[in-house]
């Protein structure tokens, strides 16, 4: 597979991890997407793909948009896929929204029903006339920067979830809040708007996908060390917030890391996604 990516120029920075042009043959039909402190919009130029969310399965043609999931995603690709994208920090999303992320939380919607038809269908336009990745990469930039709009409580939220992305989730809520000045009742709504989830779901995630990085699927693994020193209460909590997280035991984890490693080295798919087949 073909895979270019990018940091953005400020002010996107400070929303968005990298854009991303993907080509090719995906390593699996179907993949899942553990819950990650991130959000996603993809704009689709080849066939439709699906996504499955909990027993729900829709078709996304022109593209999607994805905010912070608090469950594992399917996704299912076509033979070939090509698209455009964007890595989003967890509030990444809400400046380019026109409702509060909570509206999307676990429901990812097409990139039309959030910009609109005609909107939609201009930019994938203007994408398909251009032949080379980092020209994709820089009109979508652009349309970006041409869309962000301000968002009251946008410095709270990414302030306070900055505190948490530092110490990988382990970090007293109550004192954010104190921190901030706010009621912690305050700071949950504005979490809920601007990136779906509470601070306290959004530390869970920290601390899972920190812990889950942290797993050499090359090697022997010590589950109790690895809970411990992540904080997990004892390695049952911590395999349950696996199976929360993921649908799977850490050790099954790691056997269907270890055949995407085995079966595709060196993919540009391989450090999160799983096979789901």
């Amino acid at each position: 597979m073909e895979y270019v990516f990018r940091v953005p120029r400020p002010p996107l920075d400070a929303l968005i991890d990298d854009l991303y042009y993907l080509e090719g043959s995906p390593p699996y039909a179907r993949l899942t997407l553990p819950p990650a402190p991130a959000a996603l919009l993809i704009v689709n130029l080849g066939a439709p793909f699906r996504i499955r969310t909990g027993t729900e399965t829709a078709e996304y043609a022109d593209g999607c948009v994805v905010t912070m999931p608090t469950r594992a995603y399917q996704f299912s690709y076509p033979i070939r896929t090509r698209s455009v994208g964007v890595h989003l920090k967890p509030w990444g999303l809400a400046p380019f929204l026109p409702m509060p992320a909570a509206e999307l939380c676990d429901r990812p919607l097409t990139i039309e029903q959030v910009w609109g038809r005609a909107a939609s269908a201009e930019l994938r336009d203007r994408l398909a006339t251009l032949d080379r990745p980092h020209e994709m990469l820089t009109l979508l930039e652009a349309e970006l920067i041409r869309r962000l709009s301000e968002t009251t409580g946008l410095g709270l939220v990414r302030h306070t979830s900055s505190l948490i992305a530092a110490t990988s989730g382990a970090v007293a809520i109550g004192d954010l809040s104190v921190a901030a000045g706010v009621s912690s009742t305050h700071l949950a709504q504005r979490f809920k708007e601007l990136i779906g989830v509470t601070p306290k779901r959004l530390a869970r995630t920290y601390r899972f996908t920190a812990t889950v990085f942290a797993i050499n699927p090359g090697g022997p693994v010590d589950w109790g060390e690895l809970a411990a020193g992540a904080g997990y209460f004892d390695q049952a909590h911590f395999g349950h917030e696996f199976r929360a997280f993921t649908g799977l035991t850490p050790s099954r984890y790691v056997e269907v890391r270890r055949r995407f490693l085995r079966e595709h080295p060196g993919n540009a798919l391989d450090g999160w996604p799983l096979p789901a087949d």
